[in-house]
Formats: structure tokens, sequence, C-alpha cells
């Protein structure tokens, strides 16, 4: 069996060469050798290949082992460009990266994703389109995109995304392919920041976890094995609508944007948060936030954080419930799951310790011995950069798969080609 005039075991160890080298993993034709215990001929065959197409470059003499010093390899990262964004409940960004992740040029601001996908992607190209022009010239490769609902990972079709009126079914991929002549892939923003801690925060190295964020929505990243876990249609960790309602009294009275009641969004969620705080200002229970809501005439979850952050007990109490639900339901996925590294983000998830110090202990309250011995609950270090590398890194790990990377190796880029994101068949 061959794939674009490669034959199997040909595009094998094309593949795991060239991971080798892009990761950092062998720097030399020895050290290549060594790790695919292949012999020097093979190698040499499968880096002339990446060396044609731009990918890889011999440099600077490396260290002497006893014989002539070998070139070291070196993966060039600047052979394409990726454009990226990220869009969330209340805000969205972009960015311009390279072939290794690593983000350059990016844009943010606040946006209302509800305005729909027309407005909001229109933005989303103004934005591109000012990072293409602010920038030198190279090669746009691929686009990646993550949005605040659950994503059909093989069309990239949003389906039924409860705080994303307009966008059921739209095709984003086919509107931004068509736009920019490239390949793009669309997933849900979670996944995308799960990604990104996986690749580059403080998930690298770790095979399991769980990236869990909090914001106006609640939802979970799930990498098991070190490889980002979609599900069947691409919904799994969608922990926002577990219902809460046999375990939280008035649960039932608290209906979600989803359709449903008792929803641990409809209770924990920025959302949630925010009509609570509202009740506190109106009712004068809450100082702080009834001076907030005098002010500005509006109080929202970030007001109760800062709140809390002051010391006002009823915002204190509100973050810390929110919490507690939030570690309950993470409980029974510690239990099911067994993760090495639980990681909150969000703008609440990645708030301040009252929150984080209520999901562990509830965590460690209600889940087995065993699954919490080694098991750390940490807030996320990359913040709001997770979701756009995380992005940029869907796109690579697609492109440079075995089955894709079959499909355009030998036309020496995947530039141009938007059709590389239809589905592929695993045949051989």
């Amino acid at each position: 069996m061959t794939t674009a005039g490669l034959a199997a075991d040909q595009l094998d160890t094309l593949v795991t060469v060239l991971d080798l080298v892009r990761f950092g993993d062998a720097r030399t034709r020895p050290e290549l050798a060594r790790r695919l215990a292949l012999g020097r001929t093979v190698v040499t065959q499968r880096l002339a290949q990446l060396v044609d197409c731009g990918l890889v470059v011999e440099g600077a003499l490396g260290p002497s082992t006893g014989g002539r010093a070998p070139r070291e390899l070196r993966f060039r990262a600047e052979a394409g460009a990726l454009l990226v964004a990220e869009v969330g409940a209340t805000s969205l960004a972009v960015g311009l990266g390279d072939l290794s992740g690593r983000l350059g040029d990016q844009r943010a601001q606040q946006w209302d994703v509800a305005a729909g996908p027309e407005r909001t992607l229109a933005r989303i190209e103004t934005l591109f389109d000012e990072l293409l022009a602010a920038n030198p010239p190279r090669a746009l490769w691929g686009i990646g995109v993550g949005v605040p609902g659950p994503v059909e990972f093989s069309s990239g079709r949003p389906v039924a995304p409860p705080i994303m009126p307009g966008w059921d079914g739209f095709d984003v991929r086919d509107r931004l392919a068509a736009r920019y002549d490239a390949s793009v892939w669309v997933d849900n923003e979670v996944n995308t920041m799960a990604l990104g801690e996986l690749r580059a925060g403080l998930g690298r190295g770790t095979s399991d976890l769980l990236y869990v964020k909090i914001g106006t929505g609640i939802g979970a990243g799930l990498v098991s094995g070190g490889r980002l876990h979609r599900g069947a249609q691409g919904c799994a960790g969608d922990i926002g609508h577990i219902a809460m309602t046999g375990t939280v009294p008035g649960a039932t009275e608290r209906v979600c944007r989803c359709g449903n009641v008792g929803c641990l969004e409809a209770l924990a969620g920025g959302a949630a948060l925010a009509a609570e705080a509202l009740d506190a200002a109106r009712s004068g229970r809450s100082p702080t936030l009834a001076a907030r809501w005098r002010e500005t005439g509006a109080v929202d979850a970030a007001d109760v954080v800062r709140a809390a952050e002051n010391g006002d007990q009823v915002a204190v109490e509100m973050l810390q419930r929110a919490g507690r639900l939030v570690g309950e339901t993470l409980a029974s996925l510690v239990n099911f799951f067994n993760p090495s590294l639980v990681l909150l983000g969000g703008r609440i998830g990645g708030s301040g310790d009252l929150l984080l110090a209520a999901v562990r202990q509830a965590v460690y309250r209600r889940s087995l011995p065993l699954a919490t011995r080694d098991l750390r609950i940490v807030r996320s270090d990359l913040g709001d950069r997770a979701g756009l590398m995380g992005a940029g890194f869907m796109v690579l790990d697609e492109l440079f798969s075995r089955e894709r990377l079959g499909r355009w190796i030998q036309a020496g880029s995947p530039a141009g080609r938007p059709e590389l994101t239809t589905d592929v068949r695993r045949s051989y």
C-alpha cells in the first residue's frame, strides 16, 4: 500500500525522523540512526526528502564522539506560518505563529460570541489580514480556531453550542479555507487550551491530565497517554452540563443555557456567579458588590473575584461554593480517569487561591486515596495564551501526522491545499 507515491514503511520512517528532529530528540545523523535502529542509507534518504522540502537543514558541526564531527540538524520552523484564533464567550484573540508552534504577533479584544458567526469571522479575518500585512511574508501552512462550544472535529462545525446562538452547523472551516486558500481545523477552545498546556505549559511531560476552564461556561480538556482525547464526535470533556440535581438543593430551579436544569455550569459558571452577585448587590448583602453596582450599573464574575480578594465575605462564600461544586464533579472524573495533573484556567478558574483551595478540598475529600496520591491540582501558568498556542499545535499535529504528511510531502508544502482537512481514512 502506498500514499502519494510513498510506501507505507517509507512514510513511517519519514514521520519518525521528522518528529525526532523537530522536537529536538535527535540532533545529528548518528543520533537518528541510533534512535531508529536504521542504517545510514535509510536515514540519509529520509533526511534528503525533508531537506528538499525545506523542513530540515544541516548547520554547524556538533560535538565529536571519536570520529569526524557530525553536522547538527535543525528543523526550519520559519519555513511556513500559521494563523490561529481563539473565540471566547466575551473575547477573541488571534496570532501568527511558526512551525514550532511559537507565537509572534498577536491581537486581542472584547467580543460577544452572540454576535454570530458572520460578524465574528469577519472580525477575525480583519485581524488576520492585519497580522499578515504587518509581518514578513511566509507561506501560510494552516489555520487553527478554537470556539466556546461543542465542535464535530471531523467537519469543523459547532453543534448546538449553548452560548453561541446562530453558530449551530456553521461551516467555519470552509469560510476561512476559501478566504485564505489554506487548511483549517476547528475545535472546542477547551481542547486547544489543554493542548497548549500539554506542549508548552505545566503539562509538558505529563501523560494524563485534565484542563478545566471555569469562565462564562465550564469545560474540560482530557489528555490520555500524552494525546488529546476528543471522543467519537469531538465533545468529550463537556463537564459543564453534568447534572447536579441529585446533590445540590434547589438545583432543579436553575435553568441552564443548554435548556436543561441543574447543570454544573448553571450553578458554578461565570453567568451563575454574575446572577448571584447582582442579587447580593441589590440586596446590600455585599457592600463591595453593591458599591460596584451603583458605580457601573452592573456586576459580573470578575467583580466577585475582586471582591473576594478584598475580603468581602459574601463574595468569598460564592467563590468557595463554586469551587466546591466544581471539585465534587472533578472528584468523579479523578476516580474514573486517574490523571496525575489537574489544571485550572479561565477567567474564574485562573483567579486567586480561594477557588483553587475549594476545588482541591472537594477533590481530595471525595476521590479515592490511590487516585489522589500523586495528583497535583494547580492553576494554569499560560493563562490566556493557552488557547492560541494550542490552536497552533492542533494544526501542526494534523499537518505532520502520518496520514496527512503523505498527502503533501512530495509537493514540498501544504500551502494552498485546503483539501488536506478532509477526513483521512486510515487504511494503511
